[in-house]
Parts: C-alpha cells; sequence; structure tokens
C-alpha cells in the first residue's frame, strides 16, 4: 500500500511530507534538461501503467513500484516522473488522493533516488553481474524503505491503526 488515501494522515504528517515531495519535485524539475524529457517522460509512463495494476494481498494490495529503477536511471529526476504518474492516477482513477500526493511523492520517490546514490559509483566500477545485482538490491530495498516510511506515517498519524501497519508492511 503506497498510495495512501485522503483522510488517514493527520495535518503534520501532510504538512512534512507535502514539503519534503514539493522539494525533490524542484530539485528534479531543475535537474530537467531538454534532452531528459524523452526518457524521463516514458519512465512516467511506464510508472503510470505498472503502478496502477494493484494486487489484493490480506488486508491490503501491493502494485508495482519501480522508485528504485527509475531512481538508477533518473536521479532527482525521477520525482517529476513519479509526480505526473501519481497526478494522473489520483485524478483520473482515484488512487490516493491529492492531499496526500505530496506524501505518496515523497514514499515512492525518495527511497529510490537516495539508494540509487549510495549505489551508483559501485555500479559503474563493477562488473556487469555485479552491477546487476547491486541495481536490484538497490530496488529491493526501495520497496522496503517505501513500505516502512507509509507504515510509520500511517502509524503516527493514527495510532489506532499501528497493529494493522505490522501487517500492511509485511504484505
Amino acid at each position: 500500500m503506497a498510495h495512501i488515501p485522503d483522510g488517514i494522515l493527520s495535518l503534520p504528517v501532510l504538512a512534512v511530507g507535502t514539503l519534503a515531495g514539493a522539494g525533490g519535485l524542484w530539485l528534479g524539475v531543475r535537474q530537467l534538461g531538454d534532452r531528459d524529457i524523452p526518457r524521463t517522460a516514458l519512465l512516467a509512463a511506464v510508472f503510470f501503467i505498472a503502478s496502477s495494476l494493484a494486487f489484493p494481498l490480506g488486508p491490503t494490495s501491493v502494485h508495482l513500484l519501480l522508485g528504485g529503477l527509475m531512481g538508477l536511471m533518473l536521479g532527482w529526476k525521477a520525482f517529476p516522473a513519479i509526480f505526473v504518474g501519481l497526478l494522473l492516477q489520483g485524478l483520473l482513477f482515484g488512487f490516493g488522493g491529492l492531499t496526500v500526493l505530496g506524501v505518496d511523492l515523497l514514499n515512492m520517490a525518495l527511497p529510490g533516488v537516495l539508494l540509487a546514490i549510495a549505489v551508483r559509483p559501485f555500479i559503474s566500477a563493477a562488473h556487469p553481474a555485479r552491477s546487476a545485482a547491486l541495481a536490484g538490491l538497490a530496488a529491493a530495498l526501495s520497496v522496503l524503505v517505501t513500505a516502512g516510511l507509509v507504515g510509520m506515517e500511517v502509524a503516527v498519524s493514527e495510532p489506532a491503526f499501528a497493529p494493522a501497519v505490522g501487517v500492511m508492511t509485511v504484505a
């Protein structure tokens, strides 16, 4: 569950998440040049479609995040790509919500971007098989960090949801 619905998060969590998401979006847009637009747009479209497919799992649902892949391929430019996908999903399908757009953006983009920054020097210097393993590790960890962020935000916003957060995180 990375798309958090409207009405779940407290105002302080929404405010901090929205400001942080806006900061990442600002950094990404500043780095976006004319030559970056085709690749960024293509990955935004892939994100939009892949994360639109939700599969029920226990008390929640799961979907592809692609944050690790986008972080590795786009860096901070993953923020505007993911933002466009999330905005369209919210407007067209009602996924997540518009008040939580900044928090959802932060949850899905930041882990992939930061993990990509951490592993990119090792990937460029490694054997191709090792590079693939490092990229896969960054992608897997970005999913776990996203789940942890969502769980923390929900638990902090409404302590009554804390027991369900553990089950959602495991799922």
